[in-house]
């Protein structure tokens, strides 16, 4: 299919950028819905670039699911002309903060003490030696003694 250089490169950008991208499956939809594209030409571009490698189709309930793939990003980034250093938010590590660390000695409880309220009750005895349940069956089923 014929596709404008800008509304491929806008495509392309896209794609670049957030690592994935999801297409309804409505071929006469006039926009996508994050693209100023047509629909049918986004579905269209990515089933080019599906069936040369560079993106991972998965299609479930109506929506077309593309991700990059390793020789894409590296397609995209000669394409775009980008350098190495940008890469797709799917790519991106997210910065974790830091734990706060714990002084020695706190063990598992922390500086809060015991939760005696919480274990008490696996602290308690079991039934005395007496005790002796009755299990009888379901009211109203089978047969009545």
């Amino acid at each position: 299919m014929l596709i404008s250089k800008e509304n491929r490169k806008a495509i392309y950008e896209t794609l670049f950028k957030d690592g994935a991208l999801v297409a309804a499956k409505d071929f006469n939809a006039p926009k996508h819905s994050e693209i100023d594209v047509p629909n049918l030409e986004v579905i269209k571009a990515m089933q080019s670039l599906t069936s040369k490698g560079y993106v991972k189709t998965q299609f479930s309930w109506q929506y077309y699911y593309y991700t990059l793939t390793d020789q894409g990003i590296d397609y995209l980034r000669e394409y775009l002309h980008l350098p190495t250093e940008i890469v797709p938010a799917t790519l991106k590590k997210a910065a974790r903060p830091a734990a706060p660390r714990r002084a020695f000695g706190e063990g598992r409880e922390g500086a809060r003490g015991p939760r005696g309220d919480r274990d008490d009750y696996r602290r308690k005895e079991g039934a005395s030696g007496d005790f002796k349940p009755e299990f009888r069956g379901g009211l109203g089923r089978g047969r009545r003694e």
